[in-house]
């Protein structure tokens, strides 16, 4: 058994000289050490001002506040609340619309990012040049801008409840926003949650097998009946059995307003529209250069072996190019988030303007309130560039598999 020479004192030290001082050495460590003296010394200076600030204004720190009546209403909220509810009702209230309109807008500026991004690559004259008029004209104008236009100069214009613009019979379009029927649950709600949740799964294996199949064999195999079978027909034998899922209970109008049904607010589809479109201007671009940068063999390779366009886009080309169109998209996702805070110009009850706006004029907790704010959209932006770092790795995996 033979033992490993012990490394000479001086070698363990230039080891150690390279690691923490980098290629500098020990200056380089020095300097390191300095500038993170700075920054406590001015963390330290900035902590001890504003508790002098705080104890000359006779403002109590602590997040206490948090417990205290709100005494404020609010015209959307996702779950139960009232005036007489606590701070910490209005922040999760808050936090809950800000993860809305993002989720939703993310979602639209998406899919009409895509969407633009193939009509301006189309061969079509004429979507080409709509394609491009668009991406120019939205994504060269402020988003704050586009907010109010779709507040001020569309939905504002609409009638009055008396006079609303009747879809159907059943939805109701006015200045106070889209009045819809509102969903009530049944006690065959959970069975047909659950037979959904079961073909949504079937559906997905069977998918992942015919893939497969194809990759692995050449063999194509036709799934689309089985496909429909299990998102259709066990939901239809699961209200067959426990019965119908949801009833709906329909708006009327009575006096100069509408009751029962439920209040799509205007705040909240102009704010959803202006971040889709605008953000969406963006994505185009995006998509477009991803799917220029996968060479143009790739479509002649499709076209020959007798693809459409659209099914040489879909399954050679768009896989290739999400490579490329991720860590961007990732961006864009993120700005869309935090552009959501300019809801509070059209007085939208999101984080910033329920919580970091009318609670810290109510309280004067302006430290603690900013701080989770802060907090706040730090996690949403880490969250999200995290589900797309998975996703993106994905993508890298299989197309090297």
């Amino acid at each position: 058994m033979s033992i490993a020479p012990r490394k000479p004192p001086l070698q363990f030290a230039l080891r150690l000289k390279r690691a923490l001082g980098g290629k500098t050495g020990w200056n380089g460590l020095a300097a390191q050490i300095a500038f993170a003296a700075i920054l406590a010394w001015i963390a330290y200076e900035i902590v001890a001002n504003a508790r002098t600030n705080l104890e000359t204004q006779h403002i109590a720190s602590g997040f206490g506040f948090l417990n205290y009546n709100a005494g404020f209403d609010v015209n959307q909220s996702l779950i139960a609340y009232n005036n007489s509810d606590t701070y910490w009702r209005v922040f999760f209230v808050g936090l809950l619309n800000t993860i809305l309109v993002s989720v939703i807008g993310i979602v639209f500026a998406t899919v009409i990012g895509f969407v633009v991004a193939l009509c301006r690559l189309s061969p079509n004259w004429l979507l080409s040049r709509i394609g491009g008029i668009y991406v120019e004209i939205v994504r060269n104008l402020p988003v704050l801008f586009q907010i109010l236009f779709w507040y001020l100069a569309v939905l504002a214009a609409l009638p009055a409840p008396r006079q609303s613009v009747s879809i159907l019979g059943t939805f109701f379009l006015n200045n106070r926003g889209l009045i819809v029927p509102l969903p009530v649950s049944e006690p065959g709600l959970y069975p047909f949650l659950a037979a959904l949740a079961v073909g949504i799964v079937v559906a997905l294996g069977l998918r992942h097998h015919a893939r497969r199949a194809l990759f692995q064999r050449g063999q194509m195999i036709r799934i689309w009946p089985y496909v429909l079978g299990c998102l259709i027909g066990l939901p239809l034998v699961s209200m067959l059995i426990f019965g119908w899922p949801l009833k709906f209970e329909l708006p009327q109008l009575k006096g100069f307003n509408f009751a029962g049904g439920a209040r799509v607010i205007p705040e909240f589809v102009a704010l959803t529209v202006a971040l889709s479109t605008y953000t969406a201007a963006f994505i185009a671009e995006i998509v477009r250069a991803g799917v220029m940068s996968v060479h143009k063999g790739q479509m002649e390779a499709g076209a020959s072996l007798g693809l459409s366009r659209a099914a040489t886009l879909r399954l050679i080309v768009v896989p290739q190019a999400m490579r490329v169109i991720v860590p961007p998209l990732t961006s864009q996702y993120l700005n869309l988030t935090k552009n959501s805070s300019l809801a509070v110009a059209i007085g939208y009850p999101d984080l910033v303007s329920v919580f970091a706006g009318t609670a810290v004029s109510q309280t004067g907790q302006a430290i603690e309130i900013i701080a989770m704010t802060m907090g706040v959209y730090l996690l949403l932006s880490l969250a999200t560039s995290a589900l797309m770092s998975v996703y993106g790795w994905r993508i890298n995996r299989s197309m090297a598999a």
